[in-house]
């Protein structure tokens, strides 16, 4: 299985890393040809230095992932507003954000270097230049640039290095990297796909600074062989990212059916089931869009950027809705989810898969026997002296006030974690309770407890398979293929496909197959 798994990471790593090429190229293109011109109007009008050098030092400062996330409502906003005045709309996920996000990343090194190279050139010789009856655009094109370039490209090879870096943080964009890798490897507990992405950025990291190294030496030098050397080695990497931009242009005209998942296995393996669903019933091409952060994937959808993706009533109802009085019962809640997705965005429910994964807290089995905790309202007199780990986002999210509102709510610390270390963190006692999801496998393979929310605090979790406008509008028939799920999986078999995933290490694609060779198998059998 080992072998097999990392052979599965290794045919995708030609996609992968060209993809993750691409990303770094062309921001380190886009920001030389920003960088070095205001480099150069610094160096002429020293008043800029503080103010330009100051604000690319500012969005330095931003960490990367967040850097990216800001992306996409700002370019969001900004397709409004071209689409009004334009007739276009500019993508808010995928290479867009990535590329935009990432050429700020590596603005710093190259202007800081690009004033540090012409402010160091020796006056005398710019002097001499001058005496000899140059103006000064050709001082600074004949005289200063040529000296100060190799101090410049040693900002290039620094830039080079950070975007590398910061490209695997890509994917919860929507942008293909080697950070789909990484992040779906961590969530499926799969660390040959973790390796695999780890040791490629590595390797693209280690031959872009070699080569950059190799062009700045030359230039420091006068070696014009090793320039030469170096700008064909990197001319030939830039030519194989143009290639891979041009594949997509060269095929077919029919669009491909793109269904979005979110960050965790559950969403890996239901993307991999709507796909060969589409595929068997509709004969539609398609592809999986892994890793979307949760709004992002919801918009996404609704402008047509992912045609499907499956989301639960309660983060509709408590996120995008804004409420925080729950309705009476689970089929009230559906119901106005859907008549609020229909109303205000156009989006049809195609299916309700017949499962909930909600929000639930989990401690250690035998620590809550030992506390005697079954229920949340037992757990808040002992809060105080516990820790709760959740995911990144739950601590912001409204179920959280809400829990916090109805049951008063106090623990020692709270931790923010990766989802797929949370189990892990409270089996082996780091934290004492986990903001668990209900059906993920490992809770009885950890032997977690979940305790009942008996005030109803958390909103119900029903998984929605969601259809973006324009596929609805303009491929019906996805509609009919889906509408075939509706109530197809329960809750347990979610938690064995989950659990299939992260303890016995199968792809989630693999999973997805068998349960629908199985589903079909069964129906055949019950005949007419």
């Amino acid at each position: 299985r080992p072998r097999r798994l990392m052979a599965e990471q290794l045919r995708l790593l030609p996609g992968y890393g060209t993809a993750h090429l691409q990303l770094t190229l062309a921001a380190l293109l886009l920001a030389v040809a920003i960088a070095v011109p205001l480099g150069i109007a610094v160096a002429r009008r020293r008043g800029l230095e503080t103010p330009l050098l100051g604000l690319a030092g500012v969005v330095q400062t931003i960490p990367g992932l967040a850097l990216l996330a800001i992306m996409v409502p700002t370019l969001a906003m900004l397709g409004h507003l071209t689409q009004r005045t334009f007739g276009f709309e500019l993508r808010s996920i995928g290479f867009l954000p990535a590329l935009t996000a990432l050429t700020l990343y590596a603005l710093l090194p190259i202007l800081r270097n690009t004033v540090v190279g012409i402010g160091g050139v020796d006056p005398a010789l710019l002097e001499a230049a001058r005496g000899v009856g140059m103006t000064e655009g050709e001082v600074l094109r004949r005289v200063a640039l040529p000296l100060a370039m190799p101090v410049i490209v040693a900002g290039l090879r620094t830039a080079a290095v950070w975007v590398v870096g910061t490209a695997t943080l890509s994917t919860p964009v929507g942008a293909t990297s080697l950070g789909n890798f990484i992040f779906s490897g961590l969530q499926t507990r799969n660390y040959a796909a973790v390796g695999v992405g780890c040791a490629a950025a590595a390797a693209l990291a280690l031959l872009l600074d070699q080569l950059i190294r190799a062009l700045e030496s030359g230039l420091r030098e006068g070696r014009r062989m090793r320039i030469a050397a170096a700008l064909l080695l990197l001319a030939g990497l830039c030519g194989w990212a143009a290639l891979g931009f041009a594949a997509p242009a060269r095929r077919s005209a029919s669009r491909e059916v793109v269904i979005g998942a979110k960050t965790f296995t559950e969403q890996y393996v239901l993307s991999e089931l709507l796909a060969a669903r589409i595929a068997e019933q509709t004969g539609l091409k398609t592809s999986t869009l892994p890793s979307l952060g949760s709004t992002v994937a919801f918009d996404a959808l609704r402008s047509n950027q992912i045609d499907v993706y499956v989301e639960y009533s309660g983060t509709i109802y408590a996120t995008l809705m804004h409420r925080s009085q729950l309705p009476e019962d689970r089929a009230r809640v559906l119901a106005e989810v859907a008549e609020f997705l229909r109303s205000q965005h156009g989006i049809p429910i195609a299916a309700a898969l017949g499962f909930e994964n909600t929000y639930a807290l989990g401690m250690r089995a035998a620590q809550a026997r030992e506390l005697g905790i079954q229920r949340i309202s037992q757990l808040a007199a002992h809060a105080p002296k516990l820790e709760i780990g959740g995911d990144y986002e739950f601590f912001q999210r409204p179920e959280w006030s809400a829990l916090q509102r109805s049951y008063g709510l106090a623990f020692r610390a709270e931790r923010s974690m990766d989802s797929s270390l949370m189990y892990q963190a409270v089996a082996q006692g780091e934290v004492d309770v986990i903001t668990a999801f209900s059906t993920d496998g490992r809770i009885a393979a950890e032997d977690i407890a979940l305790l009942e929310d008996d005030r109803g605090a958390i909103p119900p979790y029903d998984a929605l398979v969601l259809v973006g406008p324009r596929a609805a509008r303009e491929q019906p028939q996805l509609l009919a293929a889906l509408a075939g799920l509706a109530g197809a999986i329960d809750a347990a078999s979610m938690r064995r496909m989950n659990l299939a995933v992260d303890r016995d290490g199968r792809s989630p694609a693999e999973v997805a197959r068998e349960f629908l060779s199985r589903r079909s198998a069964a129906r055949a059998s019950a005949g007419p």
